[in-house]
């Protein structure tokens, strides 16, 4: 998809190409299946299929991981032995123990709900729940792999990893519908895909972790990604309910509709959680915390240099891209994805990572509760106005009033000013001239 030199790859460039490569592959995937005519209701079975393995693992996975990197050189129950960058660490393999109990018992609970499991007029089993539901199980622990690669600083091999999986991915899905066989067997590819990655992950898990059960670590490993996947629960619940309120009252036609969409722009969350995943194994030094919050504030610069300016470019030609893209009948599509560009208004803003980084997780909790409350009472206000535009809106109101509590508190509480962390002038000049393009786009006065 592209080439990026393993030498001198750091942490932050490896995780965010990985996240990338993840989100472009679907993407391709998606454009893909509408050139090749693939029906609507085809496409809207592969793709509620995967929003039921995202809705239901994307929070604890998220509070896991989030939690194991800086408890990797900072975990009470280790104590000194995290010095030791060369030794097998006891961490990951408990990690991945805790995974694969939560993916288990997911998969579980899928098995006994199946039967009574309702989707787009569907009463009883679902088309594709089987095999989406062993895609869950696979894929779920599959996402340490490019974290246990991160701790140990071996960033190129991460690469290396994310060309193999996500090209033979890529493939998998795209070339069954291609043949004239079936969407399920995209899925089924997809599956396949994911034991090559556990495999991977069980090769790994041989070369670096010491296998050492320990419930004292698991219990402290939960006890810090607790709030945190309660936090990604909540904050992601929104766009989440959004997507089953269109699936269980429309058909499968109109949730493709709807979830090509529903997408901010994919380099932007990816290039946004690379960097707030990565820089959290920073916090572990304290005397360090300045110059890892220098390190944040030189790094979402880097970003915003790049992003806001193809969100402004997107912002513009939305239209035309859908068509270009996917196929008119995806043009209305367009008109919900111009509003969670403005997401960037708040994924450049990294507030959370240091409270993360400090293991101060429930503060983050509890302002993403707020968040839901505005999130929830602004849709319902803006639905009456706007349509499903206004949900739209109320999300992005919701994410940015969230992130500003989070530098208050930060400001206030911690004594860490914004400018330490936040490059001020250049991101207000940027959020500046997107949202009055927006607004200007959104009253008509500029017309494409």
């Amino acid at each position: 998809m592209w080439y990026t030199p393993r030498r001198n790859v750091s942490n932050v460039t490896g995780l965010q190409v990985v996240n990338i490569l993840r989100v472009v592959t679907f993407l391709i995937i998606a454009i893909v299946f509408t050139k090749i005519g693939l029906s609507k209701e085809q496409i809207g079975l592969f793709e509620v299929s995967l929003f039921i393995v995202s809705i239901s693992n994307f929070f604890w996975v998220t509070g896991i991981i989030q939690a194991f990197l800086p408890l990797y050189k900072g975990s009470s129950t280790f104590g000194n032995l995290a010095n030791e960058d060369q030794r097998k660490s006891p961490e990951i393999f408990n990690t991945y123990i805790t995974l694969l109990a939560f993916s288990l018992f997911v998969f579980f609970v899928g098995l006994v709900i199946q039967e009574h499991f309702s989707v787009f007029g569907y009463r009883g089993k679902v088309p594709l729940l089987n095999v989406t539901l062993w895609y869950l199980l696979l894929s779920s622990p599959a996402n340490l792999v490019e974290y246990i690669y991160m701790v140990r600083n071996k960033s190129g091999n991460t690469l290396s990893y994310a060309y193999i999986t996500y090209t033979v991915q890529l493939f998998a899905a795209i070339l069954p519908p291609i043949f004239g066989y079936d969407v399920i067997w995209s899925l089924r590819g997809l599956v396949v895909v994911a034991v090559i990655r556990n495999i991977w992950l069980l090769t790994l898990i041989h070369n670096y972790a010491s296998i050492r059960f320990s419930f004292p670590f698991i219990k402290e490993l939960l006890y810090f990604a607790t709030p945190l996947l309660f936090s990604a629960l909540i904050s992601g619940s929104a766009q989440y309910v959004d997507g089953l309120v269109v699936s269980i009252h429309f058909p499968a036609e109109k949730f493709a509709i709807f979830r090509f969409g529903a997408k901010e722009l994919p380099f932007v969350i990816m290039l946004a959680t690379g960097l707030s995943n990565a820089m959290l194994t920073e916090f572990s030094s304290k005397e360090n915390i300045e110059e890892t919050l220098y390190k944040i504030k030189r790094k979402s610069l880097r970003i915003m240099h790049t992003m806001y300016p193809l969100s402004l470019v997107l912002l513009l030609f939305a239209d035309p891209l859908y068509k270009l893209m996917f196929s008119p009948e995806f043009t209305r599509s367009a008109d919900v994805f111009v509003v969670y560009l403005l997401t960037i208004l708040s994924r450049m803003l990294f507030p959370h990572t240091i409270l993360m980084g400090m293991k101060k997780n429930r503060t983050v909790l509890r302002v993403s509760v707020i968040e839901v409350v505005i999130n929830v009472g602004l849709s319902l206000w803006l639905v009456h106005h706007y349509g499903t535009v206004g949900v739209a809106l109320g999300t992005i109101i919701a994410y940015f009033l969230a992130k500003m509590a989070l530098v208050i508190y930060n400001y206030v509480r911690l004594g860490i000013p914004p400018q330490q962390y936040i490059p001020v002038k250049w991101y207000v000049g940027y959020s500046i001239v997107l949202g009055g393009v927006f607004i200007l786009l959104d009253r008509g006065i500029l017309v494409i």
